[in-house]
């Protein structure tokens, strides 16, 4: 398998899945693996054809974290040709983690990575950093913390312990559980449904809540005001018109299929 190999990339309205491709080795992150997901993630955040960004796992794991086989003849030394952590996070576009299985340790940071993360009843998490005496580098201390709460994180990290999916749709670490024929599709579809609205704002609100991550909740505020302010979209009373009819229509829709 070439390293062209390692990362797979399919795009369907607007929507580009990104597959981890070394379901033999569980999508461990070896430093090819590690290359190709930045080579693709920096093509991604120029791509005009891709507005939504799914990423997944083949086989049955998302990734089971760096490849110890590989540290075990190379150590910790960094060959890779970028740093992932900003290229994926700093990718501009929502991202859609699909978590088919492990997600453990480096590829547990991985997931985190992500904006919105959706499960199958296979999905499992676990932070092993400790007990293999390693500290994060990936933003997973961080991260976790802020999702779960501090507690929760501090037992996933310290202990080292597995996550069900279960425990973790209802920490919400994951939105949903999906049968693992319907995983994709649903990201599809809620990929497809981001894009029904204005693309402009969905950018600016994509970028608002990300900046939320890394800034107080009063810079976070001051930010919002400022892009409101300035945010340019079309607001003619005829569009604000048309919008109102579409979102109200949506609505009944939704709520007539939950009926």
């Amino acid at each position: 398998m070439t390293d062209n190999d390692l990362v797979l990339r399919t795009t369907h309205q607007r929507v580009t899945t990104v597959t981890l491709n070394r379901p033999e080795a569980l999508n461990a992150l070896s430093t090819g693996m590690k290359n190709a997901i930045i080579t693709c993630f920096e093509a991604l955040r120029d791509d005009h054809d891709t507005d939504v960004i799914i990423l997944t796992g083949a086989g049955r794991s998302f990734t089971a974290g760096l490849d110890l086989k590989e540290l075990g003849q190379i150590g910790f030394t960094e060959r890779t040709i970028g740093d992932l952590q900003e290229v994926v996070t700093s990718v501009g576009k929502p991202l859609i983690g699909a978590i088919n299985g492990f997600a453990i340790t480096g590829g547990f940071e991985l997931a985190l990575m992500c904006d919105i993360l959706v499960g199958t009843p296979d999905t499992r998490f676990a932070d092993t950093h400790v007990r293999m005496g390693v500290v994060p580098g990936w933003g997973l201390s961080q991260r976790l913390a802020a999702l779960i709460g501090r507690s929760r994180a501090m037992e996933m990290s310290l202990t080292g312990n597995y996550v069900d999916a279960e425990t973790a749709e209802r920490w919400g670490l994951i939105n949903n559980i999906l049968p693992p024929s319907e995983l994709l599709p649903h990201c599809q579809a809620l990929a497809e449904a981001m894009l029904a609205g204005d693309h402009k704002t969905l950018e600016e609100v994509h970028r608002l809540i990300r900046y939320g991550q890394d800034h107080t909740l009063a810079e976070g505020i001051s930010e919002e005001r400022r892009a409101s302010r300035t945010h340019e979209g079309d607001k003619r009373p005829e569009t604000l018109e048309s919008r109102r009819l579409k979102v109200i229509d949506r609505g009944r829709q939704q709520i007539d299929a939950d009926a």
